[in-house]
């Protein structure tokens, strides 16, 4: 479904990217771990197109985003790369809901302005949604009335209503306590379950290993190993083993 090949990225002199390459399969979830500045983020940004990259090529259904011709980056044209990139979803660290948009206005702006969607049906499907991830009740309320599991749920939410073939989440639950954590998880299992084609960046080690169905894991812009979490979990690789003792304390079990 989605493949990304040889993917490099610079930020000046700086290397973030070096000629990374991962297909995703429909239905797959992957998660990418690694040490902070190993460039998962970088790599997501990329393939959602909110960075542009210095080589490599992206398609997502066979649908070719930017490739290399005559040694340089080729992108497609506007109006293809904004057709692709509304089969992919992002959810973001902080969030990002707009602050002065209700909840329910936060869910129903983009399918209305991007996708064309008559206003009744995109309210529809904005409370079918709020409904899914339990904040049916928060529909008319604003962001900063939210806790932070709450707006990272709507932030979901909001991202299911363009209607994506793939959903991004980088690193969703970092800003959140262990309780508000679980919140947010716990959409995600079920997204899981439903076979959402999902690329999850986190440091939830015990979320990697229950839901995953292959985990990559990256340091200094490369894979260095990857696998089924057992495979990975169980791994000989010493950098890799060096990596999930580090997370041993935080790590704590894996999530029910």
């Amino acid at each position: 479904m989605l493949i990304a090949q040889g993917i490099y990225k610079n930020y000046g002199s700086l290397e973030v990217l070096r000629g990374m390459s991962i297909t995703v399969s429909r239905g797959e979830v992957v998660a990418l771990i690694g040490p902070s500045g190993s460039g998962k983020s970088t790599f997501l940004r990329c393939v959602t197109r909110l960075e542009r990259i210095d080589g490599g090529m992206i398609s997502l259904d066979g649908d070719v985003m930017v490739d290399m011709a005559e040694g340089k980056v080729r992108y497609a044209h506007e109006r293809e790369l904004r057709r692709i990139q509304r089969k992919m979803g992002m959810v973001f660290q902080n969030f990002n809901l707009f602050p002065h948009f209700s909840v329910l206005r936060n869910l129903t702006e983009a399918p209305i302005q991007a996708l064309g969607m008559k206003k009744a049906d995109a309210k529809e499907r904005a409370l079918t949604l709020l409904e899914k991830v339990g904040l049916l009740d928060k529909a008319e309320q604003f962001p900063y009335q939210l806790s932070g599991g709450q707006a990272q749920r709507v932030a979901i939410a909001r991202a299911l209503c363009m209607q994506p073939e793939i959903l991004c989440f980088d690193e969703p639950t970092s800003a959140l306590d262990p309780e508000l954590t679980q919140e947010v998880l716990a959409v995600m299992r079920n997204l899981a379950r439903e076979r959402m084609t999902m690329v999850v960046v986190t440091h939830e080690m015990g979320f990697a290993q229950e839901v995953a169905d292959r985990v990559i894991f990256m340091e200094e812009g490369m894979i260095v190993e990857q696998g089924s979490p057992a495979e990975l979990f169980g791994t000989s690789n010493e950098r890799t083993k060096r990596f999930l003792g580090s997370r041993s304390g935080p790590m704590g079990p894996p999530v029910n």
